[in-house]
């Protein structure tokens, strides 16, 4: 049985994760690719609990691909101003363009989710919204761009394990908010909640697709397998870059002022 770093029996061990890993990301760069060849637009939402690794599978699709092309939108707060706006308002100047991929870390859903949880709207403005999201991705669909919308499942006990994981390394604090712990105690909540959002905004034009996150390294693999296979046909011949030889020896770095490099310090 795979092992995790922890020693954890059921989970994918590190090293099989990114052998499984690799050839993966070389489909992306095909991807981002066909997307640049076409011209077509890539929209994926990421959604799921606090800890179930939104941020994780995010950076395992975006790691290899051009910073320029894919890009990854995690919004703030709302400002005074944006909470006057219509709701989707926010989210439009971060739609991809021709040949872009745009991955939410978060989205439009929060008002179905943490804000309608935790108090932040009223239920009138979540009607509104389970009413209008699938009017507004309609258009989003008709308008060309392919959207995908992913929902992270975690069971509570790998949440206490991941928040208190948080609280135990200084370099993971910066996760866990307040908001989190008051979330712990609506667990059963979230899921109904999440529920309703899942029956008002699941269609045949976006479709909401789940994948177990309790094991993070397997759910990424998964998740990243099934976005691939819904653009099957996406292989584009690559361009390389004419790279001819140098013509002479590799000259060495100098400087016309009195700046110099800082010392290296291994």
């Amino acid at each position: 049985m795979k092992k995790s770093k922890n020693g954890k029996p059921g989970t994918l061990g590190k090293n099989d994760y990114f052998e499984k890993l690799a050839p993966l990301q070389l489909e992306l760069n095909d991807l981002a690719r066909w997307l640049v060849h076409t011209g077509k637009r890539l929209m994926v939402v990421i959604e799921g609990r606090d800890t179930a690794g939104k941020g994780g599978v995010i950076s395992a699709i975006a790691d290899t691909l051009n910073p320029r092309q894919c890009r990854t939108v995690a919004l703030a707060k709302p400002s005074e101003r944006e909470q006057s706006q219509w709701y989707f308002q926010r989210y439009v100047p971060y739609l991809p363009a021709a040949g872009e991929m745009v991955l939410f870390d978060r989205s439009w859903y929060n008002r179905a989710g943490v804000e309608r949880v935790m108090g932040f709207c009223t239920e009138q403005q979540t009607k509104d919204f389970l009413k209008q999201a699938p009017a507004f991705e309609k258009m989003l669909v008709d308008d060309g761009i392919l959207l995908f919308k992913y929902w992270l499942t975690v069971d509570q006990m790998q949440q206490e394990e991941r928040f208190a994981e948080r609280l135990a390394d200084p370099l993971k604090r910066w996760k866990l908010s307040p908001i989190d712990v008051k979330a712990r105690e609506k667990y059963a909540e979230y899921g109904q909640t999440r529920d309703a959002m899942l029956k008002a905004t699941h269609s045949k034009f976006a479709p909401w697709t789940l994948v177990d996150f309790n094991d993070q390294r397997a759910g990424r693999l998964t998740l990243i397998r099934h976005l691939l296979d819904q653009i099957p046909d996406r292989k584009v011949t690559e361009t390389l870059v004419d790279f001819p030889p140098l013509g002479h020896e590799p000259l060495r770095e100098k400087f016309g002022t009195a700046l110099e490099p800082l010392e290296t310090r291994v």
